[in-house]
């Protein structure tokens, strides 16, 4: 007879259910999932737990707060942005792990419209939310020895009269002021926003997920994410847990001239090159958002943009559709983490 472990299947069980809910966020039609319903969902499907800790922030407390760069993105929608920080909190554990996910629920390009083509599946743009927090949910079932809080920045970016324009400043949670050139880079600006209070908690190590450039799908393909860092020992980590768990990932440098490209006149950086289309767009997404974090602090960045959504025939475990890419990576480097 077949041998199987009961603790092993029970585990892969758990993990599998988050990779499926990561699907089934991602394939929502954006008229259902939108920021509120993304975090009504959150708010409904974690039941009370004393070791989660859940704050929900509406588009008035955002504001309040000083979120500039996640209302500059949502400004232009009927549905108000929402920032979710949800933190599971185990006894004795001497790990902080903060995963940080990029939540635009819809992604139009704003002013900046996205040709039609480019369009139709950017229900998924909301992925590197969805992933940190079902991630969160299957380390918490499993009860790892360690501290995780994720952080969901959701915004739709829609045109409109009241839209963010091309060369609007907006200041961010941490006090640094963007000069927004491009309105379809939005997800780095909302990401600004949550690295800088995922600092606030003084994590131990940042990861960050997020469907971030379209140069990712260029350099390395449909089915592999990018993986960038400012310590090559956190990304080899990373690295080392999307091998052992079958996620196809690569790790990628972030020059220095990626970042001289962001210099603005009239901003601390802006959120693209002033060169039209300039080459290597996924290191400049990486170098950005490298601005945001203290240099003190590990930080990965996962560019999920090729396979976190499948158009194409079905390959491995994936079928059309969301893939829920990254969990398993996550919750294995959490297992590894802990104790």
């Amino acid at each position: 007879d077949l041998f199987i472990n009961k603790a092993s299947f029970e585990e892969a069980q758990i993990i599998a259910e988050s990779v499926k809910n990561v699907r089934n966020l991602v394939n929502t039609p954006p008229s259902h999932m939108y920021p509120e319903t993304f975090a009504n969902y959150v708010k409904k499907s974690f039941k009370k737990n004393s070791k989660l800790t859940l704050e929900v922030l509406d588009e008035k407390a955002l504001k309040r707060q000083g979120y500039g760069a996640i209302i500059g993105v949502g400004q232009g929608s009927i549905n108000p942005p929402r920032f979710i920080r949800i933190a599971y909190k185990s006894r004795g554990a001497k790990f902080h792990l903060a995963l940080v996910g990029k939540g635009i629920t819809f992604d139009t390009g704003g002013i900046s419209l996205k040709p039609p083509a480019s369009m139709h599946t950017m229900k998924c743009d909301m992925a590197g939310a969805a992933t940190v927090i079902e991630a969160l949910r299957a380390i918490m079932k499993l009860d790892l020895k360690i501290n995780v809080t994720a952080y969901a920045a959701l915004a739709e970016n829609m045109p409109s009269a009241s839209a963010q324009r091309p060369s609007d400043v907006v200041t961010t949670y941490g006090g640094k002021t963007i000069e927004v050139l491009n309105t379809d880079a939005e997800g780095r600006l909302v990401l600004a926003d949550a690295l800088a209070r995922a600092q606030e908690d003084k994590p131990d190590l940042i990861i960050d997920l997020a469907t971030l450039t379209g140069a990712a799908t260029v350099a390395l393909g449909s089915r592999t994410a990018g993986i960038m860092s400012n310590k090559d020992e956190a990304r080899d980590q990373v690295f080392a847990s999307a091998k052992e768990t079958g996620e196809s990932m690569w790790p990628m440098q972030i020059p220095e001239e990626s970042r001289t490209i962001l210099d603005s006149k009239t901003a601390d950086i802006a959120n693209v090159g002033f060169t039209p289309n300039p080459a290597g767009g996924m290191m400049v997404g990486a170098a950005f958002l490298n601005e945001f974090v203290d240099e003190k602090t590990p930080w990965v960045h996962i560019d999920i943009a090729p396979p976190a959504f499948n158009e194409g025939a079905p390959y491995g475990y994936n079928g059309f559709g969301g893939t829920g890419v990254g969990v398993r990576t996550l919750v294995h480097l959490a297992q590894k983490l802990s104790g």
